[in-house]
């Protein structure tokens, strides 16, 4: 039986830009444990993170000649591939209209579906939202629950950096006050 290689960051990157399966595999074996908690961590349905990290290693695959080592590490250039597509896909349309499809189990199953304790405390931090002004709702809701960045915030609404973080400073001010 043949040792299995160890590869250097290097030549990693040299035999994944070659297309070398064996490398690919390393690459997979090594790393995808890493990169499927980052996924699991935004995208909490366990197949669907599965369905995310086989195309973030496609992504690698394709796109290995983009990555700049003068720039960063390896592992920190793919966690940013498996992040992007893991806010992607909680963002795209039918993991949406998956979300709006899921049936709401008896309290007692809650637990056994799969939810956190955040995610049923959400409901209550949801409600809480309802009593603060509609533009600081808005922002907050964009920001905390789909994920978006204050930057991305800024162009969606059409409203400078400055403006977005200072509302949202506010929005969380008020609502501490709230729940106080």
């Amino acid at each position: 039986m043949d040792p299995k290689p160890i590869y250097s960051e290097q030549e990693l990157v040299t035999l994944l830009r070659a297309r070398d399966q064996q490398a690919f595999g390393y690459l997979y074996e090594h790393y995808a444990a890493a990169l499927n908690g980052i996924v699991s961590s935004i995208v909490t349905s366990p197949e669907t993170a599965e369905d995310v990290l086989q195309l973030v290693f496609v992504n690698i695959w394709k796109r290995i000649e983009s990555y700049d080592p003068a720039k960063g590490r390896l592992f920190t250039w793919m966690l940013n591939i498996a992040r992007n597509a893991a806010i992607d896909e909680i963002r795209s349309k039918a993991h949406r209209d998956q979300q709006k499809n899921l049936a709401i189990p008896e309290s007692g199953e809650l637990a056994e579906a799969g939810f956190s304790t955040a995610m049923v405390q959400d409901v209550g931090l949801r409600k809480m939202l309802t009593k603060l002004k509609e533009e600081y709702r808005i922002l907050l809701d964009l920001a905390y629950f789909q994920g978006y960045t204050q930057e991305e915030i800024a162009q969606l609404r059409q409203i400078p950096l400055g403006t977005v973080k200072t509302r949202i400073r506010s929005a969380l001010q008020q609502l501490r006050t709230l729940m106080n």
